[in-house]
C-alpha cells in the first residue's frame, strides 16, 4: 500500500512552526535527516531542544529550517491523517465483535476494525497485541508509548485464542509482562462472554492481571453487546439479573482483597451490570480518576457527582421553559432522577426525559451512546418536545453532527420540528446547556 504524505493541514496561532513560515498543505519530509514514518516517529524526533526540519513547500520548494526549542516543545503541527500513516486493521474474528453485527448500509468507516497501538496512546483506542511483532514491541518500549489500552478478555491462552479466533493470541500475558517490566502503563478491558470467560475464567485473569500491578493501572470488565444481527455468528447468551449479579458478587470479592492490600480498587465492573443486576451503583469516590470512563465504567457515578455539583453552584432561581431530552434504556431511571433535582432547584423548568427503545440494534443494546437517528425521530414524532431537544454529545460521530445511521442533527430537527443542542453526555455543563437553550 502506498505510503500516505505527511500533508500539514493545521498550524496552531504562535506556534513554532508559524514563526517559521510553514503553512497549510506544506509537506513534511524528514527530520533530522530521517523520514517521519508515523506520528510516534513525529513525537520521538521532535523531543531535542535543536533539531533540523525539511519542509515541501506547496510550489515544491524544499525548505530545510534549523530549530532550536524547549525540550519535548512541540512545533504546533496537525497532519491531514493523525496518525501519518495508514491505520492498523484488526485481524481477529472475535466471537463478540460488534461490528460483526452491523447491519448492511451503514457509513463505511463504521465496518473499518483498527487494532493500532498509535491510536490507543493517541486517542484512548484499546488493542489487542495480535498484530504486534517483536520489532513493534520493542518500538513502543523505545519510544515510551504509554499508557497503552489493551483488550485482553482473558489470560488463559487457549480461551483467548478461542475468542479472538486468532492463533497468535496466546502470547498475551508474555507480551504484557514484556511492556509492563519496561515501564510501559496500561489499561485493561474484559468484554465478558456469558459462559465463555466468566466465573474461574475471570477471577484466575483478574488475579494474573493485578500481579502485574501498578504497571497495570486497572481492569474494566463489560458485558458483551448482542444485537439482532448475529445471523450464523457464535451464539451468544445474554447476561441476565441473576447472572450479572454473580459477576458482580465475584469481582467484590477480589475488589475487597485488593483494596485491603493497595487502597486501589483496580477492578471494576461496568454500570450495565449493576443496572441489571437491580443494584445500587457505587459512589464517585469508588471510580477514582474515572480511568475508563467511556468504557461504561462510573458514566452514572461520574454524571450524578457532576449534576450535584452544579446544583451546589447553581444561582438560577427561576427559568420559565419546557425542554427535552432523550436517554438509553438502562439510565434512563438516573437521568430522569437527575433532571428531577434540576427541576426542584429550578423553579419553572420542565423537563420531558424520554426513554428511546433501540430498535435499529434490537432490545438487548440499552446504551444511550448507540442510539439511532431514526429510532429517535420514530419515537419522538408528534410529541411536544417543548423548546429545544437536548442530545447528548456521545450519540455522534466524533467532530460531526451524525449519528450511527448517518441521520444528521438537522434532519433530526426537520424531522421534529424543534432545535436542537447538543450536551455533555456527563453532565459536567448541563445547568448551562439548559439556560442557553432560550430562543
Amino acid at each position: 500500500m502506498e505510503k500516505l504524505q505527511n500533508i500539514i493541514t493545521f498550524i496552531r496561532d504562535s506556534s513554532i512552526a508559524q514563526e517559521l513560515g510553514i503553512e497549510e498543505g506544506d509537506m513534511l519530509l524528514s527530520i533530522n535527516g530521517q523520514a517521519v514514518k508515523d506520528i510516534i516517529d513525529y513525537k520521538f524526533l521532535i523531543t531535542d531542544e535543536y533539531i533540523e526540519v525539511l519542509i515541501k513547500k506547496k510550489d515544491g520548494e524544499e525548505w530545510l529550517l534549523e530549530v532550536e526549542k524547549d525540550y519535548d516543545e512541540d512545533l504546533g503541527l496537525d497532519f491531514e491523517n493523525p496518525i501519518i500513516d495508514m491505520a492498523k486493521s484488526c485481524s481477529n474474528k472475535c466471537i463478540f465483535c460488534f461490528i460483526d453485527q452491523l447491519p448492511k448500509g451503514m457509513r463505511k468507516t463504521l465496518y473499518f476494525k483498527d487494532d493500532d497501538s498509535r491510536l490507543s496512546f493517541l486517542q484512548g483506542n484499546f488493542i489487542t497485541l495480535t498484530n504486534l511483532s517483536d520489532e513493534d514491541i520493542e518500538r513502543i518500549i523505545q519510544y515510551r508509548i504509554s499508557p497503552l489500552n489493551i483488550s485482553v478478555h482473558t489470560t488463559n491462552p487457549e480461551l483467548r485464542v478461542k475468542m479472538l479466533g486468532n492463533k497468535w493470541a496466546g502470547k498475551i500475558k508474555e507480551q504484557l509482562y514484556r511492556l509492563t517490566e519496561h515501564g510501559i502503563d496500561i489499561n485493561c478491558q474484559i468484554v465478558l462472554v456469558r459462559g465463555v470467560n466468566d466465573g474461574e475464567n475471570l477471577k484466575n485473569s483478574i488475579k494474573e492481571l493485578y500481579g502485574m500491578y501498578p504497571k497495570i493501572k486497572n481492569v474494566a470488565i463489560v458485558p458483551v453487546g448482542i444485537s439482532k444481527y448475529r445471523e450464523n455468528l457464535y451464539p451468544i447468551v445474554p447476561f441476565d439479573k441473576e447472572s450479572s449479579l454473580e459477576v458482580l458478587n465475584l469481582v467484590k470479592k477480589m475488589q475487597d482483597k485488593i483494596i485491603k492490600e493497595t487502597g486501589d480498587v483496580f477492578v471494576r465492573c461496568a454500570d450495565e451490570f449493576y443496572i441489571m443486576a437491580d443494584i445500587e451503583i457505587p459512589g464517585s469516590e469508588f471510580y477514582g480518576e474515572y480511568e475508563q470512563l467511556e468504557d461504561g465504567i462510573g458514566m452514572i457515578a461520574n454524571f450524578n457527582e457532576n449534576i450535584n455539583s452544579l446544583l451546589t453552584d447553581i444561582n438560577i432561581k427561576e427559568m420559565n421553559k419546557e425542554i427535552s431530552v432523550v436517554t438509553g434504556v438502562s439510565p434512563y431511571k438516573y437521568i430522569k432522577d437527575a433532571f428531577a433535582k434540576i427541576e426542584d432547584k429550578v423553579k419553572g423548568l420542565k423537563v420531558n426525559v424520554h426513554m428511546i427503545k433501540n430498535n435499529f440494534f434490537g432490545d438487548k443494546i440499552t446504551v444511550t451512546g448507540l442510539l439511532t437517528g431514526r429510532d429517535i425521530i420514530e419515537q419522538l414524532k408528534g410529541k411536544n418536545l417543548g423548546e429545544v431537544l437536548l442530545l447528548p454529545s456521545n450519540l455522534l460521530k466524533s467532530g460531526e453532527p451524525i449519528l450511527l445511521d448517518d441521520v444528521t442533527v438537522s434532519d433530526i430537527e426537520k424531522e421534529l420540528n424543534t432545535r436542537i443542542k447538543i450536551c455533555s453526555f456527563d453532565g459536567s455543563s448541563l445547568i448551562g446547556d439548559i439556560s442557553s437553550t432560550t430562543s
